[in-house]
């Protein structure tokens, strides 16, 4: 059996980390990024009955050309860039690597929102300038520093990692409300609201939710309108959540105090991405999931995922 990786370089692993899939057949590994065109992918893919893809799109295209293809790996959890429904019809599994990377990312997500309120690099800079030095107190802070203990949190998106956010939030004395279609047991520090209760309520607010239509462009200048001043704003869900023109000129204006994102619409993001010029603003380049812990899970269940599959009883097959 043949198997193709097409953009497996954005993991970071070297090559003997991959060698493991020799024991399902042989592989060949191609470095892929966005700029490839659907006749690259075809004619690297060929007649490979499974295919390992992160960010490659495999379109009805380049299914019907790849005749041979009968499983298609997802290398994280999100699957969009795969047509899932076509390849149902075409009797081609779609399988992904669920929550591999759910405490990485609250992790992350926690990370910068204490950033945010304790400006811990910034301060660390002025030290090793040596303004502490010169400081004629003991103490040295020249910005505003905010705990976080009593804040109302407001998460949009209670999955998985919604959920983990949460409970983070609350060991840190924050009150969390949530705005989600499906209420979750056995949250009872979790109050449920609708989101015009969320935006009007929360000090801090944080994306966790899906990209499809009806959030596309969810964060925006309406939306942003119905936030408290001084809002802080965290994404590390999907760039297109927010509009970012919007939210740059929210920090810009002080509507929004701070922001912390680590995903952006068009990736790597473009030296004119207004957030960039926009103040208060982290920008960490897609991270959040890349822990070294994460990273192996992701490896490992990718490699079982193909095991099962061969085996005739597939797992974490997401067009059953």
């Amino acid at each position: 059996m043949r198997i193709a990786v097409l953009d497996g370089n954005t993991l970071g692993y070297s090559r003997d980390v991959w060698d493991e899939l020799n024991r399902f057949g042989s592989y060949e590994m191609a470095d892929f990024n966005g700029e490839n065109t659907e006749e690259e992918v075809i004619g690297f893919i060929g007649d490979a009955q499974v295919v390992l893809t992160n960010k490659i799109p495999i379109t009805k295209r380049v299914m019907d050309a790849c005749r041979n293809l009968r499983m298609i790996q997802v290398l994280a959890t999100g699957y969009n860039v795969i047509d899932v429904a076509y390849a149902k019809e075409k009797g081609i599994a779609v399988c992904n690597v669920p929550s591999y990377s759910t405490m990485s990312v609250c992790q992350h997500v926690i990370g910068l929102l204490l950033e945010i309120c304790l400006q811990i690099g910034h301060h660390s800079q002025a030290v090793h300038e040596g303004k502490w030095t010169e400081s004629r107190t003991f103490s040295f802070w020249d910005c505003d520093l905010t705990e976080l203990d009593g804040k109302t949190l407001g998460i949009i998106g209670f999955g998985t990692i919604g959920k983990a956010v949460a409970k983070a939030a609350d060991a840190l004395g924050m009150k969390v409300i949530t705005y989600t279609p499906h209420i979750k047991e056995g949250f009872s520090y979790v109050e449920y609201v609708d989101f015009d209760t969320l935006l009007a309520r929360s000090d801090v607010i944080t994306l966790h939710c899906l990209l499809n239509e009806e959030t596309r462009g969810l964060i925006c200048k309406e939306t942003i309108a119905e936030m408290k001043d001084g809002v802080i704003l965290i994404n590390a869900s999907r760039g297109p959540v927010i509009n970012e023109a919007d939210v740059a000129e929210a920090l810009k204006s002080g509507k929004i105090r701070a922001a912390g994102v680590d995903v952006v619409s068009e990736e790597p993001i473009p030296a004119d991405d207004p957030l960039l010029s926009a103040p208060n603003c982290i920008i960490t380049p897609h991270i959040a999931w890349a822990t070294v812990e994460a990273r192996k899970r992701l490896m490992d269940i990718t490699f079982g995922n193909i095991e099962k599959f061969l085996a005739g009883t597939p797992v974490n097959v997401v067009n059953r």
